[in-house]
């Protein structure tokens, strides 16, 4: 019989995530998280997820078109949103991890 997924809705955040490479963020606890941009039809979101990567295996960069379009860093604000390094807001719409994939989407907050 094949065992369902386990789904775990997560409240303990990374307490800083910043730019490592190419598609590439790292925590305080040098875990990569791989992220994809969404278009949802008006609002920005982010999805991250974990994934082990050799840190041989990610290309440094510092390309403008990185920096222009993601932020370099985002740090925990009152433990339900970040706080980007071009001081924007990004609520955290959700944080599971499922088997042993953790993911995350981070929204833009309007007017932020």
């Amino acid at each position: 019989m094949a065992e369902l997924p386990s789904k775990v809705h997560l409240t303990s955040h990374p307490i800083y995530l910043r730019i490592r490479g190419h598609s590439v963020y790292e925590d305080e606890n040098q875990r990569t998280w791989l992220y994809l941009v969404m278009d949802t039809g008006g609002e920005l979101q982010v999805r991250l997820c974990q994934d082990d990567i050799l840190s041989g295996y990610i290309s440094l960069t510092n390309s403008p078109e990185t920096s222009s379009t993601m932020p370099s860093m985002w740090t925990l604000h009152l433990g339900s949103q970040y706080l980007d390094s071009m001081g924007q807001f990004w609520r955290i719409v959700h944080h599971v991890k499922e088997d042993d994939m953790e993911e995350m989407i981070l929204e833009l907050m309007e007017n932020s």
